[in-house]
This record gives C-alpha cells, sequence and structure tokens, in this order.
C-alpha cells in the first residue's frame, strides 16, 4: 500500500496507470476510520483496479462553533485498517497542502443545501462540496463512494457532479450500523454512557415511520408527529429536525406519494447525531 501526502506525488503516481486504462476507485474519510467506512473501501477495492482511500480534515466544512479541533484521529490504526482491506493507495494531505494560503474559490451547490442540515450548518456542504471537487481533480476517479448515512451529503455529491459534466460515477452505500442500530459515525465516540444507551431511538423511529408509510399512512404531519413522540421520550435527546423528502427531487414534502427520505438530527448532550432511511411510498 502507498501513501502520499503531496497531490503532484498523487497525481504522478495515478496518471500512468489511468493512461493504461486502469480504473480507479475513490474512498474520501475524514479517518478515525469504523466498520462504515471499510465496508466502503472493500466495495471499492472489489469494482477497481486501483482502490483509493483518503484521510483529510476538511477544515471549511467545520463551523466556528463546531468540532474541528477535537474531531477524533488515529492515522496509525488507520492505516492499519485500510492495508488490510487491499486498498492500493492513501492520500492524507494536511490543510496548507490542500488549500495553500490564499484559497479563495468554492463550489455551492444551492437549494438542495438550504434544507435538513443545512440550516444548522451554515457552510457547510460548501465545504463539502468544494473538498470533494478537489479531490476528483486530483485522484479523477471513475468511481467514487460514500455512505447513505450522510444522504444529503450524498445528494449534493451527486447534483455537484451531474451539474459540472464530472467524469466520475457516485455509489452510494447503505448505512453501516451497530447491534442496536445506531448508525455508525466517528462522532459516537463523544457519547457518554448514558447518551449512548439512548441514542438508538434515532433508527428506532425511522423504523417505526417505515412501518406507518408501508402500513398506508402518507400524512407527512402525522408521521414526523409520531417520531417528534417517541424521540422526546429520551430526555437526553433534543431534536434538530425531522424531515421528509423526496428522495428524487430532495423537496419537502408533506404527502409520502412515492420514495421519500425520513431524515433526522438529534443532539445527546454536545454530540449531534444525524440518520436516515430511504422508503418506497
Amino acid at each position: 500500500m502507498q501513501q502520499f501526502t503531496k497531490i503532484q506525488e498523487m497525481k504522478d503516481y495515478l496518471r500512468p496507470m489511468q493512461s493504461a486504462g486502469q480504473k480507479i476507485g475513490l474512498v474520501p474519510t475524514m479517518g478515525y476510520l469504523h466498520e462504515g467506512h471499510l465496508s466502503l473501501i472493500r466495495r471499492a477495492v472489489q469494482e477497481s483496479d486501483i482502490a483509493v482511500v483518503s484521510i483529510f480534515v476538511n477544515p471549511i466544512q467545520f463551523g466556528p462553533s463546531e468540532d474541528l479541533a477535537k474531531y477524533p484521529h488515529n492515522l496509525a490504526k488507520d492505516l492499519e485498517l485500510i492495508d488490510k482491506t487491499g486498498a492500493a493507495v492513501v492520500f492524507t494531505p494536511d490543510a496548507v497542502e490542500m488549500y495553500g494560503d490564499n484559497h479563495l474559490t468554492f463550489v455551492h451547490v444551492e437549494k438542495i443545501t438550504d434544507i435538513l442540515c443545512g440550516p444548522f450548518r451554515p457552510g457547510h456542504f460548501q465545504g463539502v462540496a468544494t473538498v470533494v471537487n478537489k479531490l476528483f481533480n486530483i485522484v479523477r476517479p471513475d468511481k467514487a463512494y460514500f455512505g447513505q448515512k450522510d444522504g444529503q451529503q450524498a445528494m449534493v455529491i451527486q447534483k455537484m457532479v451531474r451539474d459540472l459534466n464530472m467524469d466520475v460515477t457516485i455509489i452510494t452505500c447503505p448505512t453501516v450500523r451497530e447491534a442496536d442500530g445506531l448508525a455508525m459515525s466517528s462522532r459516537n465516540t463523544y457519547l457518554n454512557v448514558a447518551e449512548r444507551s439512548q441514542a438508538p431511538v434515532l433508527y428506532q423511529v425511522l423504523t417505526a415511520a417505515k412501518d406507518m408509510i408501508q402500513g398506508s399512512i402518507t400524512d407527512g404531519v402525522l408521521i414526523k408527529k409520531q417520531i417528534k413522540t417517541m424521540i422526546s421520550s429520551k430526555p437526553l435527546a433534543n431534536i434538530e429536525y425531522i424531515s421528509l423528502v423526496d428522495a428524487s427531487s430532495f423537496r419537502e414534502i408533506s404527502q409520502v406519494s412515492g420514495p421519500v427520505m425520513i431524515a433526522l438530527a438529534v443532539k445527546f448532550g454536545a454530540t449531534r447525531l444525524i440518520d436516515n432511511i430511504i422508503v418506497e411510498g
């Protein structure tokens, strides 16, 4: 497994292989890897000639009051885990390498960043779109892999790729969960014992909402009311949003009439967790 920290070295390594027709798969991460990340990497290894994993905690997707300074990291362990997957390359730049000292260009995807997490994390998706665009330009992958847990992020990246005519296929992979249903996330490590015991309510309410829809309940207000009631029964939970959006257009809906994404963000103490499922209405 090769590791590169410099953009030009990364390009110089990959370009001859791409010219020879080898297919590249990219898994962008911020490190502190868990089974969710590893499932993406293993799929990239399976579907690509060369699987590339990037580890970069992207500063421009964090707000001033968010957790950039304490975001968990363990590069040595990450490299060990990646090596076991069979990935060929790891790209581990720092912020100076990625942005220099006078970075003035950003990518902004409109409208679909104005809902769900957007109002609570201003600038976040601009930071995500910018860094992913940069990674695509550096690696030039044929396919790039993202998790459904970050469903809005996946939608933003898909829209960016379509609108900017990028030659990369976005693969969105199923959310990987703990045994009790909690979606795997690096931020789960922030939860104390009491918070962790209550956090599985997120998947419980999503499953209950899915059952309601499959039981022919299509009133979005009623569905969200039931979700709110269930989450509010957990004293450490503080709801940021509960939303139903059309899974294709990403428009907020009040009546389920097709595939719908049920998405939510809830804080347990200072830890903000997100989750979602897609239900065929």
